[in-house]
């Protein structure tokens, strides 16, 4: 089938998780006391070291499987609350209390995940006990001189797929976000360039005026053409860049980590340069993303109750859904151990 085709409509599907490095938590929040989270609906449990360094397990003691996360951290080790087995990151047994022998043994070992600190977040390999032969995505201008950057964590309703469509969508913006961004009135026609990119897909935005809405008022007063592109990365990330000269520069990554089916956790980096004191970025930049935010938060609960409610997704779309369908694509040839179909460049008209 065509991809004309498949634009028309979209029935329900399994996305799929595709494996790969997902963020579980702002570094800060990994320290002395175990953190338990889900991936996917996997319980890890996450701790530091006796070095300092982060580390994962799967949250279940390999003895009577209590969950470790409610244990506590002894010397670098997690000790299970139930009977007081110790592990070490690597999930090796290092103690059995009342044990007349050796702990460490095969059949006591608990799963280990790869574990990373990058950029102010803690990444976490999404296969056991696997060496993985890449590191965590590295967020562009993060923390970079002459940006000002922000960091947020929300916990978004809707599988990942729909959040990050909705992180890469345009036309919602005029109506969820009436008056912060767009406006449903006064279009102007622009040329969109959509590509693939190595394990992604990227949208560029061509001919596009500064959005009259407050975020691009008060970011870029001056006004002019803006240089946007949107991209998704597998396995989790969405990208929004605007460039509007040398001066102005806005980057927002999102880093999507899928909870549970329908709950998708998002660690927001957005790193911003505009002539602005950040004094000023701090007040208004903050509380302004987060409004829109939950904005979306509230949009996508509401999809998502939605689709529960009938059974599951009867999507309809046309070329102006840039890159949802595209996303859904990548993830199912990831999540099956296939690599990414190219597919060529196509450009549309859009009216924004």
């Amino acid at each position: 089938m065509s991809e004309r085709l498949e634009l028309q409509t979209e029935s329900t599907s399994n996305t799929g998780f595709a494996p790969g490095w997902y963020t579980i938590a702002a570094s800060k929040e990994v320290g002395s006391k175990p953190k338990p989270f889900l991936l996917n609906g996997l319980p890890i449990v996450t701790f530091r070291d006796s070095s300092g360094q982060s580390v994962a397990l799967l949250d279940r003691c390999a003895h009577r499987n209590a969950p470790l996360s409610a244990g506590r951290i002894i010397d670098g080790n997690i000790q299970c609350h139930y009977h007081g087995w110790q592990f070490d990151g690597a999930g090796s047994c290092k103690a059995v209390p009342g044990l007349c022998g050796e702990p460490d043994h095969a059949a006591r070992r608990v799963p280990s995940f790869a574990c990373r600190d990058s950029q102010g977040w803690v990444w976490v390999y999404s296969e056991a006990d696997v060496q993985p032969d890449s590191e965590p995505y590295e967020i562009p201008f993060a923390d970079h001189p002459g940006y000002f950057t922000v960091r947020e964590r929300l916990e978004m309703p809707g599988p990942l797929d729909a959040v990050a469509e909705n992180a890469l969508d345009v036309p919602h913006t005029a109506f969820v976000h009436a008056g912060l961004f767009r406006k449903n009135k006064d279009r102007q026609q622009i040329e969109v360039v959509i590509r693939a990119l190595d394990g992604g897909a990227e949208a560029q935005f061509i001919g596009e005026q500064r959005p009259e809405g407050l975020a691009g008022r008060i970011l870029a007063p001056q006004g002019g053409e803006v240089f946007h592109w949107d991209r998704f990365l597998l396995p989790c990330i969405a990208q929004v860049e605007y460039r509007l000269s040398d001066r102005n520069h806005i980057i927002a990554t999102t880093a999507l980590t899928p909870r549970t089916p329908t709950v998708t956790d998002l660690f927001a980096t957005v790193a911003v340069r505009v002539p602005i004191p950040n004094a000023i970025l701090r007040a208004v930049v903050k509380p302004l993303a987060m409004r829109i935010l939950r904005q979306d938060m509230e949009i996508l609960r509401r999809q998502t109750e939605q689709v529960a409610r009938f059974g599951g997704e009867q999507f309809a779309s046309t070329e102006i859904d840039v890159l949802g369908l595209r996303i859904k694509k990548l993830l199912r040839e990831a999540s099956s151990g296939r690599g990414s179909t190219a597919q060529e460049e196509r450009r549309i008209k859009m009216l924004v």
